[in-house]
Protein backbone atom coordinates (compact mmCIF):
# COMPACT_ATOMS: atom_id res chain seq x y z
CA UNK A 1 0.00 0.00 0.00
CA UNK A 2 1.32 3.36 -1.08
CA UNK A 3 2.18 6.20 1.80
CA UNK A 4 -0.44 7.81 1.95
CA UNK A 5 -0.02 11.64 0.69
CA UNK A 6 1.07 14.36 2.86
CA UNK A 7 -1.60 17.02 3.75
CA UNK A 8 0.47 20.71 3.58
CA UNK A 9 -0.54 23.65 5.55
CA UNK A 10 -0.72 25.31 1.39
CA UNK A 11 -2.77 22.91 0.57
CA UNK A 12 -5.38 23.46 3.47
CA UNK A 13 -4.81 26.76 2.60
CA UNK A 14 -5.91 26.79 -0.97
CA UNK A 15 -9.03 24.33 -0.39
CA UNK A 16 -10.72 26.86 2.45
CA UNK A 17 -9.86 29.49 -0.80
CA UNK A 18 -11.70 27.72 -2.81
CA UNK A 19 -15.14 26.40 -0.39
CA UNK A 20 -14.95 30.24 0.36
CA UNK A 21 -15.05 30.91 -3.08
CA UNK A 22 -17.87 28.71 -3.34
CA UNK A 23 -20.00 29.05 -0.26
CA UNK A 24 -18.68 31.45 1.60
CA UNK A 25 -16.56 31.84 4.82
CA UNK A 26 -19.43 30.15 7.17
CA UNK A 27 -18.48 26.95 5.57
CA UNK A 28 -14.98 27.04 6.64
CA UNK A 29 -14.04 24.33 9.31
CA UNK A 30 -12.03 21.39 9.83
CA UNK A 31 -14.41 18.75 8.85
CA UNK A 32 -15.21 20.88 5.19
CA UNK A 33 -11.54 21.45 4.56
CA UNK A 34 -10.99 17.93 5.24
CA UNK A 35 -13.43 16.21 2.81
CA UNK A 36 -12.25 18.54 0.33
CA UNK A 37 -8.90 17.33 0.55
CA UNK A 38 -9.79 13.75 0.90
CA UNK A 39 -8.33 13.53 4.73
CA UNK A 40 -9.28 13.17 8.22
CA UNK A 41 -9.43 16.24 10.34
CA UNK A 42 -6.40 15.80 11.99
CA UNK A 43 -3.77 17.64 9.68
CA UNK A 44 -5.90 20.51 9.33
CA UNK A 45 -5.92 20.66 12.86
CA UNK A 46 -2.58 20.07 13.18
CA UNK A 47 -1.38 23.22 10.83
CA UNK A 48 -4.29 25.52 12.65
CA UNK A 49 -5.21 24.18 16.15
CA UNK A 50 -7.68 27.29 15.93
CA UNK A 51 -10.18 27.77 12.98
CA UNK A 52 -9.53 32.01 13.44
CA UNK A 53 -5.92 31.23 12.11
CA UNK A 54 -6.40 29.41 9.16
CA UNK A 55 -9.05 31.98 7.87
CA UNK A 56 -6.42 34.61 8.78
CA UNK A 57 -4.14 32.87 6.46
CA UNK A 58 -7.61 32.24 4.13
CA UNK A 59 -8.02 35.89 4.24
CA UNK A 60 -4.25 37.17 3.63
CA UNK A 61 -4.19 34.84 0.49
CA UNK A 62 -7.53 36.32 -0.42
CA UNK A 63 -6.53 39.76 -0.21
CA UNK A 64 -2.92 39.29 -2.44
CA UNK A 65 -5.64 37.68 -5.09
CA UNK A 66 -7.58 40.94 -4.88
CA UNK A 67 -4.86 43.31 -5.34
CA UNK A 68 -3.85 41.48 -8.44
CA UNK A 69 -7.09 41.47 -9.80
CA UNK A 70 -7.46 45.08 -9.40
CA UNK A 71 -4.08 46.08 -10.86
CA UNK A 72 -5.09 43.62 -13.95
CA UNK A 73 -6.42 46.48 -15.93
CA UNK A 74 -7.10 44.67 -19.19
CA UNK A 75 -7.39 47.80 -21.25
CA UNK A 76 -6.41 51.27 -20.65
CA UNK A 77 -8.79 53.35 -18.97
CA UNK A 78 -9.12 57.61 -19.27
CA UNK A 79 -7.14 57.09 -15.37
CA UNK A 80 -5.63 53.76 -13.67
CA UNK A 81 -8.04 54.56 -10.67
CA UNK A 82 -11.13 54.48 -13.12
CA UNK A 83 -9.70 50.94 -14.07
CA UNK A 84 -9.16 50.25 -10.83
CA UNK A 85 -12.40 51.22 -9.76
CA UNK A 86 -14.20 48.92 -12.60
CA UNK A 87 -11.80 46.31 -11.31
CA UNK A 88 -12.98 46.71 -7.82
CA UNK A 89 -16.84 46.64 -9.00
CA UNK A 90 -16.50 43.76 -11.25
CA UNK A 91 -14.87 41.89 -8.63
CA UNK A 92 -18.13 42.15 -6.45
CA UNK A 93 -19.84 40.41 -9.40
CA UNK A 94 -17.23 37.83 -10.19
CA UNK A 95 -16.41 36.61 -7.24
CA UNK A 96 -18.93 37.53 -4.56
CA UNK A 97 -18.08 35.35 -1.82
CA UNK A 98 -14.78 36.36 -1.78
CA UNK A 99 -15.79 40.29 -1.60
CA UNK A 100 -18.47 39.43 1.21
CA UNK A 101 -15.43 37.94 3.11
CA UNK A 102 -12.96 40.69 2.54
CA UNK A 103 -15.05 43.41 2.89
CA UNK A 104 -18.20 42.74 4.62
CA UNK A 105 -17.60 39.70 7.54
CA UNK A 106 -16.11 42.21 9.74
CA UNK A 107 -13.30 39.88 9.84
CA UNK A 108 -10.96 42.19 9.35
CA UNK A 109 -12.69 44.50 12.06
CA UNK A 110 -9.44 46.44 12.98
CA UNK A 111 -8.23 47.97 9.37
CA UNK A 112 -10.65 50.87 8.25
CA UNK A 113 -10.14 52.32 4.99
CA UNK A 114 -8.63 54.94 6.91
CA UNK A 115 -6.13 53.01 8.68
CA UNK A 116 -5.65 50.59 5.17
CA UNK A 117 -4.69 53.69 3.10
CA UNK A 118 -1.49 53.65 4.91
CA UNK A 119 -0.68 49.56 4.71
CA UNK A 120 1.76 48.10 2.75
CA UNK A 121 -0.58 45.89 0.79
CA UNK A 122 -2.18 49.10 -0.76
CA UNK A 123 1.22 50.76 -1.71
CA UNK A 124 1.29 49.35 -5.40
CA UNK A 125 -2.29 50.88 -5.99
CA UNK A 126 -1.65 54.03 -4.49
CA UNK A 127 1.54 54.22 -6.76
CA UNK A 128 0.43 53.06 -10.12
CA UNK A 129 -2.07 56.23 -8.88
CA UNK A 130 0.03 58.66 -8.07
CA UNK A 131 2.27 57.78 -11.14
CA UNK A 132 -0.90 58.55 -13.58
CA UNK A 133 -2.33 61.49 -11.54
CA UNK A 134 0.78 63.44 -11.18
CA UNK A 135 0.14 64.20 -7.90
CA UNK A 136 1.64 64.01 -4.32
CA UNK A 137 1.11 60.96 -2.39
CA UNK A 138 -1.06 62.84 -0.13
CA UNK A 139 -3.26 63.90 -2.90
CA UNK A 140 -2.90 60.70 -4.09
CA UNK A 141 -4.23 59.18 -0.99
CA UNK A 142 -7.59 61.66 -1.07
CA UNK A 143 -8.66 61.01 -4.66
CA UNK A 144 -8.22 56.99 -3.73
CA UNK A 145 -10.25 57.70 -0.45
CA UNK A 146 -13.16 59.58 -2.82
CA UNK A 147 -13.27 56.93 -5.59
CA UNK A 148 -12.82 53.67 -2.97
CA UNK A 149 -15.81 54.99 -1.25
CA UNK A 150 -17.43 55.49 -4.76
CA UNK A 151 -16.92 52.26 -5.98
CA UNK A 152 -16.96 50.02 -3.10
CA UNK A 153 -20.74 51.34 -2.34
CA UNK A 154 -21.68 50.24 -5.79
CA UNK A 155 -19.61 46.98 -5.52
CA UNK A 156 -21.60 46.14 -2.22
CA UNK A 157 -24.75 46.76 -3.30
CA UNK A 158 -24.14 44.70 -6.45
CA UNK A 159 -22.51 42.02 -4.37
CA UNK A 160 -25.59 41.59 -2.63
CA UNK A 161 -27.98 41.03 -5.45
CA UNK A 162 -29.61 44.94 -4.86
CA UNK A 163 -28.41 46.16 -8.51
CA UNK A 164 -28.06 45.01 -12.02
CA UNK A 165 -24.95 45.70 -12.89
CA UNK A 166 -24.63 48.36 -16.34
CA UNK A 167 -21.10 48.92 -16.98
CA UNK A 168 -21.40 51.85 -19.16
CA UNK A 169 -23.32 53.79 -16.17
CA UNK A 170 -21.12 52.55 -13.52
CA UNK A 171 -17.85 53.86 -15.76
CA UNK A 172 -20.00 57.13 -16.22
CA UNK A 173 -20.47 57.82 -12.61
CA UNK A 174 -16.85 56.13 -11.36
CA UNK A 175 -15.73 59.12 -14.30
CA UNK A 176 -17.93 61.72 -13.17
CA UNK A 177 -16.57 60.97 -9.05
CA UNK A 178 -12.97 60.75 -10.45
CA UNK A 179 -12.79 63.82 -12.37
CA UNK A 180 -14.22 65.38 -9.18
CA UNK A 181 -12.07 64.07 -6.39
CA UNK A 182 -9.00 65.84 -8.90
CA UNK A 183 -10.39 69.03 -9.31
CA UNK A 184 -10.91 69.22 -4.98
CA UNK A 185 -7.77 67.96 -4.74
CA UNK A 186 -6.58 70.89 -7.12
CA UNK A 187 -8.80 73.92 -5.13
CA UNK A 188 -7.20 72.52 -1.74
CA UNK A 189 -3.89 73.03 -3.34
CA UNK A 190 -4.98 76.77 -4.75
CA UNK A 191 -6.34 77.93 -1.11
CA UNK A 192 -2.86 77.26 0.53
Amino acid sequence: MPPKAKVTREMIINAGFELVREQGIEAVNARTISQKLGCSTQPVMYHFAKMEDLKKAIYAKLDQYHTDYLMNIPRPQKGVMLGIGLNYIRFAIEEPNFFRFLFQSGFASGNSLLEMIDSDELEPVLSAMQKALGLSMEQTKEVFLTISMFAHGYASIIANNALAYDEALVAAHLERAYRGAILAVAAVEETK
